[in-house]
């Protein structure tokens, strides 16, 4: 078996030192063209690869980060994850993914790795902190630490995230449009920020327009399919029914369609359907689901990069990293029912 190849088979292959090579294939900035295209076609043909364990050795980095999320089989998190690993990639770091499901101990579990040593820094997207009393980020043993997406009150980390707010009241204001009076909301798990952020922009949107929301049109979910299901049957027990739902993400609107259907009713003759987050299956499911569009690969780039830059001993933002949004309208919205509009 041929012996993996070394920095000095490079080095006396080119003729250069082994210090030159190494300053090239880490990016030290202080190897000049076109030594530097040389070292990096050499090392390619003679498929050079880092050893991680010995630079890990040296420098006392994990050289990997984690991704730690709510539900690793949720489609969301992949677009997300291949901007996260494609910017981590590009500097030397690997991706360890982290699945809490909601659940505490998990959650601390993951932070402890990261206060181990395990990993050098994390991209937080639960959306809060492990319930243990007096947790704060110094319980990582102060390794940096990125919130993308979700919000965090006063946890003093930096986040990259979208105006959840304007971009509901948006979503909103799409049905009222089309002359929706009855409108009602799932949100995601309150008291968590995103999910309350969502559920104002719902309530603005419905005041401006001087637009009741009766009891029972605020329905509290979890971000799950089967939830979706039962809080729409919920809201169609109630005296007087909605004509169109906002749906705090895509994976419970899928949930409130596949109820609907099973009432009779047609999507979105009888009932119009607005979800949050624009999967990749939203646009293939049938109806095309109206939606709100996160730019997920943008997001896992700009988190990756902000880690990167606390990781080089860069200084934590003071104001979060605001990406866009966008509605993207499709199959699941039309005019209210006739009846309805003029009521």
């Amino acid at each position: 078996m041929n012996e993996r190849p070394k920095i000095k088979d490079i080095a006396e292959r080119l003729g250069v030192s082994a210090a030159t090579v190494s300053r090239a294939l880490n990016d030290s900035g202080l190897v000049a063209e076109p030594t530097l295209s040389r070292i990096r076609e050499v090392a390619r043909e003679m498929n050079y690869r880092p050893n991680v364990s010995a630079r890990n050795l040296r420098t006392q980095k994990a050289m990997a980060v984690l991704m730690v999320v709510r539900d690793v089989g949720n489609p969301f998190y992949l677009e997300i994850l291949k901007g996260v690993e494609a910017t981590a990639r590009a500097a030397g770091y690997s991706v360890l993914m982290g699945n809490t499901e909601n659940d505490s101990d998990r959650e601390i579990e993951y932070f402890d790795m990261l206060r181990d040593g395990h990993a050098d820094g994390m991209i937080l997207m639960t959306g809060k902190l492990p319930e243990r009393p007096g947790f704060a980020g110094q319980a990582a043993g102060g390794a940096p630490i990125v919130v993308a997406l979700e919000e965090i009150e006063d946890a003093g980390f930096p986040h990259v995230m979208v105006d959840n707010k304007a971009a509901a009241r948006n979503a909103v204001e799409h049905l009222i449009g089309l002359g929706h009076r009855r409108i009602a909301h799932i949100s995601g798990p309150v008291p968590e920020l995103m999910s309350i952020n969502r559920r104002e922009g719902y309530r603005q949107a419905m005041a401006a327009a001087g637009l009741a929301t009766p009891a029972g049109y605020e329905q509290r979910g979890d971000y799950l399919l089967h939830t979706g299901q039962r809080l729409c049957r919920a809201l169609f027990e109630l005296p007087e029914p909605p004509t169109a739902i906002f749906v705090a993400n895509d994976e419970m609107a899928f949930g409130v369609i596949h109820e609907l259907r099973g009432l009779g009713l047609d999507v979105p003759g009888d009932v119009s359907v607005v979800g949050f987050d624009d999967l990749f299956l939203s646009e293939a499911f049938y109806p095309p689901l109206t939606t709100v569009s996160q730019p997920r690969t943008d997001i896992g780039r700009a988190a990756m990069t902000m880690l990167l830059d606390l990781l080089s001993g860069g200084a934590t933002p003071l104001k979060p990293v605001m990406l866009p949004t966008a509605l993207k309208v499709r199959g699941t919205t039309a005019a209210a029912p006739k009846a309805a509009a003029e009521s």
